[in-house]
């Protein structure tokens, strides 16, 4: 599938901000990027990875950015839009799509099957059939050379690896748990896992195929760690302490420093980790940027997604005290801000239309914090 769309950006204004944003999408359907984990562009940045259900089915386009058209490059009857992670060298989007791990092609839209769940099965080497559990991320190396997903089987998680050189599969680890994978920025052979809601800061050496908790909660106070994600440059994970604020801490050393005290939500450095990106909820108080080498709490306000932002769990103390609970909270209503590679643009969803729609702040002039 290779069908070139035309564009349908425009320019607002942030009314609060007065901040200039650039609306890629206006199409009456959901649209929104990658999560916030994966890059949403590639390293030349000359297209964006878009997931959008206009067609009645979840399909992946890219918007080029030379004139903003739509590209859908993809094929399958459902693509698992929260699988979706784009190479940096702009030749690939890797997914997960119809139960099967896929590579499509961004230059023509040819997609090929790495991997099927009945492979899987016995990559994973229990009893009972493999499934790849939807509405998960996956995870590419900073170097594209190594996608990392989950498969379940027989109750446990199992992280498989395929090398894109040596075009093989590798299981890596298991656990009882395992989401939002991200391989160190620095040093591939380290993989962060999250693990149970309850224990989630665990990092995976690839080396020795030993997982390791590198922070512990304080559970008798409820502390709430989630969203985790790697500053580039420090061997450092930045944790949400909700609703307090951003941590840090060295996946080595365990050394733990505080970044802000604010209410962010989904924090995020750019690839240099000199910036760092964060929606809010519970109040909505725009999106922030700030410093995550400094420990000073700085921040700036660069506009207010009006997101609707759902997920009542949030308005509350930690809730998983007894395992998962049940909630209604579309990930497409969640800004996700997300840096390009250049560290000059900011990306967001937003569904403040009524559908969410994708946005992308051009801030050069205006980094002062």
């Amino acid at each position: 599938m290779y069908q070139i769309l035309p564009p349908e950006d425009r320019w607002i204004t942030d009314p609060q901000t007065g901040q200039k944003i650039h609306q890629l999408t206006s199409h009456a359907s959901i649209q929104h990027h990658p999560f916030f984990l994966s890059p949403a562009w590639d390293d030349a940045m000359r297209h964006i990875a878009v997931i959008s259900d206009r067609t009645g089915h979840n399909q992946l386009y890219l918007c080029r950015t030379s004139d903003y058209a739509l590209i859908r490059i993809s094929e399958v009857e459902e693509v698992d839009e929260w699988t979706i992670h784009p190479s940096r060298d702009g030749r690939y989007i890797y997914y997960h799509g119809d139960a099967k791990a896929i590579r499509t092609e961004c230059s023509s839209g040819k997609s090929e099957v790495l991997l099927t769940e009945e492979e899987a099965s016995r990559l994973c080497g229990g009893v009972g059939k493999a499934v790849f559990p939807t509405g998960r991320t996956t995870a590419l190396s900073k170097d594209d050379r190594y996608w990392a997903i989950r498969a379940l089987q027989d109750g446990r998680f199992h992280v498989l690896v395929y090398d894109t050189e040596r075009e093989s599969w590798k299981k890596e680890w298991e656990a009882a748990e395992v989401s939002h994978m991200q391989f160190c920025p620095d040093v591939s052979e380290y993989l962060f896992c999250a693990g149970t809601l309850q224990d989630r800061v665990w990092v995976l050496d690839r080396r020795t195929g030993e997982g390791r908790r590198v922070y512990k909660r304080n559970a008798a106070a409820k502390q709430w760690i989630t969203h985790e994600t790697w500053i580039p440059g420090t061997m450092e994970l930045s944790l949400v302490d909700w609703p307090h604020g951003i941590l840090a801490v060295h996946c080595e050393t365990g050394k733990v420093r505080r970044i802000a005290d604010f209410n962010a939500w989904h924090a995020i450095s750019n690839e240099q980790g000199t910036m760092m990106a964060a929606d809010t909820n519970f109040p909505d108080v725009g999106i922030r940027l700030l410093d995550p080498r400094s420990n000073a709490g700085a921040y700036r306000t660069l506009c207010y997604p009006k997101a609707s932002c759902m997920g009542e769990h949030w308005n509350g103390p930690f809730p998983y005290d007894d395992g998962p609970v049940r909630v209604y909270a579309p990930q497409y209503t969640h800004p996700h801000p997300r840096f390009s590679p250049d560290g000059q643009k900011v990306l967001y969803t937003s569904d403040c239309t009524g559908y969410a729609q994708i946005y992308v702040i051009d801030f050069t002039e205006s980094l002062n914090i």
